[in-house]
């Protein structure tokens, strides 16, 4: 359940700093609420203890590429986030671990 729902961890260079702080990132199934994401996490990382969940939406970008055909015009798939917040003591979330 958990790969349907986790589809990949974000990791921007404002999310890395606050991984220090106990705050996790995912991109997340649209439809997923917050409880089906903290079991979710709780199934892949069973060491850690999570505190709370918050979701967003994040709405897709339009992008432009000059060519010389033309312009081409388009957008950046929509996506959900899920910002993780575990507990003071718990473990961390090492992302990467298996790389």
């Amino acid at each position: 359940m958990s790969r349907q729902v986790l589809i990949r961890p974000l990791v921007t260079e404002k999310l890395s700093a606050q991984m220090e702080d106990g705050h996790y990132a995912f991109v997340v199934d649209s439809n997923a609420n917050k409880t089906q994401i903290k079991r979710a996490v709780q199934e892949r990382f069973p060491m850690a203890e999570i505190k709370e969940v918050r979701t967003m939406r994040v709405r897709g970008k339009r992008r432009r590429q000059i060519t010389r055909q033309g312009v081409r015009s388009g957008r950046t798939a929509s996506y959900k986030k899920a910002i993780v917040t575990l507990a003071k003591g718990s473990e961390q979330i090492d992302f990467f671990e298996s790389v």
